[in-house]
């Protein structure tokens, strides 16, 4: 019985809100929408769409324009410095009491897109940097799902992981496999969600629509204060 009971606790002890499904609903609402935001109102540079980002950057330096390929590097290295910045985060912080650090990346991140709603188009390559830069710090911060790993902010890699599950219950019909491949595919629905709603509020509100994103990722944020209720239920 006491096995048992140690069991149990410790797969709650791994349950974590961070991780679950609902959470990475609203992450991948927002990632979809900032990448569709910053292609409609920002020059048609992805925030963290990056292997569209060196494909155009590449064309654009291989034809000597200089300027135009510089838009797609500086996101580029602006997304590498938000996963560099996310993970001294969570090696400094990772057994903060007082906040989760990765609410504390979150609070930041809702701050930088609340922040890039007062930038004017003319400065497209400000606001594109810093939107890249948040989007970084949170697919750094949030990689599973479920207990699965994934991205919140691109579909290539769900889209592997969900048909590969998909594939692996076909034949031999566990229903983890199916559980699985659902988490994935309902990501990349919820992405295409957050993608659809972006190109559409940017267009009608333009560089302000960015804060519709803050707003989404604030009940994120919020979401992660359950678990530390729960926590103290226990």
């Amino acid at each position: 019985m006491k096995v048992l009971f140690e069991k149990a606790k410790a797969k709650n002890a791994r349950v974590q809100m961070s991780e679950a499904f609902i959470t990475s609903v609203f992450l991948a609402l927002s990632g979809g929408f900032q990448d569709a935001y910053t292609y409609f109102t920002r020059d048609e540079v992805f925030s963290n769409a990056q292997t569209g980002n060196v494909v155009l950057m590449s064309q654009h330096f291989m034809l000597g324009e200089w300027q135009r390929g510089l838009h797609y590097l500086i996101p580029l290295l602006a997304f590498a410095g938000g996963v560099f910045f996310a993970d001294c985060v969570q090696g400094k912080f990772k057994y903060a009491n007082r906040l989760h650090w990765r609410q504390g990346i979150l609070l930041l991140e809702i701050l930088i897109l609340f922040g890039v709603g007062f930038i004017p188009q003319d400065y497209n390559m400000l606001a594109t940097t810093l939107v890249s830069f948040s989007c970084a710090m949170q697919v750094q911060s949030f990689r599973k799902v479920g207990g699965y790993s994934y991205a919140s902010t691109m579909c290539i890699g769900n889209l592997r992981s969900g048909t590969a599950a998909l594939s692996a219950y076909m034949r031999d019909r566990r229903p983890e496999q199916i559980r699985q491949a659902m988490y994935y595919f309902g990501i990349i629905l919820f992405f295409a969600v957050g993608a659809g709603i972006g190109g559409n509020l940017s267009m009608r509100l333009g560089f302000k629509a960015i804060w519709f994103s803050s707003a989404v990722l604030a009940v994120s944020f919020l979401l992660m204060f359950i678990e530390e209720k729960e926590k103290s239920l226990c």
